[in-house]
């Protein structure tokens, strides 16, 4: 099949084709009940329940797809998003809107030096050599550190001249730059957890220049805006699903008041009277992350047959 010549009339939704968001994007489509089935040569794939076709991208050009409307729907990396911004600064009818956090992919951009070497502090950096992939986000931010320092040196006003410090652009690897001697420091993303590349290295951050995490966004004329509405719809509930639980049990009048205070539920939680005088069952949405705290402090205010489900989807 020629899916090229397939694409007219389905909403164009672009996906990571690889990197350290695709596998959570693929669940997130699966628990939406987004059908397909892809050829593993192919960067499209037509889904099978909806009218969308999913465009495999790399993130870095999502933005670039979504921003100039030529896709609709986009999953990718906020890094990439304000790299793109920084590059093309978005106006009225260009540029990609944040539709849904989507609560994975968490990450820090990050300027790191050689841990051992003589920069502590990133105004250090000022006229040297600095090696990323993000060219877009490390020049505006060194642009507004020269002209901070120029500000408190000479007054008020710009610089009026290029940039002094020494951008270059490196596609992967740019961790080695620092031990090969190609940069004084470098500006990376970073595990929002471990940074166990970095310390390999030997390298440290000193600033945060993003902080990132994967999210869902649409260019600012999808060609179907209640198809979009409805795929927002169902990633939410998936996300939802995936961050609560369902805590249900059982508890006197007296101490309801303290026990709804542990469990308020997402709006509020739902309370249906036993066939015992005094006596009620509480249902309530609890952040899976917490629960057993909750569960704790329910027994402890005189909770019974406390139990916990597991949500399969939620709108």
């Amino acid at each position: 099949m020629d899916l090229v010549n397939h694409l007219e009339g389905r909403l164009l939704f672009a996906v990571p084709k690889k990197g350290r968001l695709q596998q959570a994007v693929l669940d997130l489509l699966a628990g939406s009940d987004i059908q397909f089935r892809r050829d593993n040569r192919l960067d499209i794939a037509l889904v099978k329940n909806h009218p969308i076709a999913l465009i495999f991208l790399p993130a870095a050009d999502i933005p670039t797809f979504v921003g100039e409307g030529k896709v609709d729907l986009g999953i990718t990396g906020l890094d990439q998003i304000k790299e793109h911004e920084a590059v093309t600064p978005p106006t009225e009818d260009t540029g990609a809107e944040e539709v849904l956090d989507l609560g994975f992919g968490s990450c820090k951009l990050q300027i790191q030096v050689p841990e051992k070497g003589p920069y502590a502090d990133e105004r250090d950096l000022i006229g040297r050599n600095i090696c990323t992939s993000f060219v877009g986000l490390t020049e505006q931010h060194f642009a507004k550190l020269e002209a901070d320092e120029h500000r408190t040196t000479n007054g008020a006003g710009t610089t009026g001249k290029a940039l002094r410090t020494k951008i270059k652009y490196l596609s992967g690897s740019v961790e080695a730059a620092c031990a090969l001697g190609v940069a004084d420091g470098i500006v990376d993303l970073v595990g929002a957890e471990s940074g166990e590349t970095m310390r390999s290295h030997g390298l440290k951050a000193i600033r945060t220049v993003v902080e990132s995490r994967a999210v869902l966004i649409k260019s600012k004329r999808p060609s179907d805006q209640k198809l979009v509405d409805k795929v927002a719809s169902r990633i939410r509930g998936v996300i939802a699903a995936q961050q609560f639980v369902l805590c249900q049990y059982n508890i006197h009048r007296d101490v309801l008041s303290t026990a709804t205070k542990i469990t308020p539920g997402k709006r509020a939680p739902t309370i249906t009277q036993l066939d015992e005088v005094d006596w009620v069952a509480v249902s309530s949405m609890v952040e899976k992350k917490k629960i057993a705290t909750v569960m704790d402090d329910l027994a402890s205010c005189g909770a019974t047959d406390i139990l916990v489900l597991t949500i399969g989807n939620s709108r």
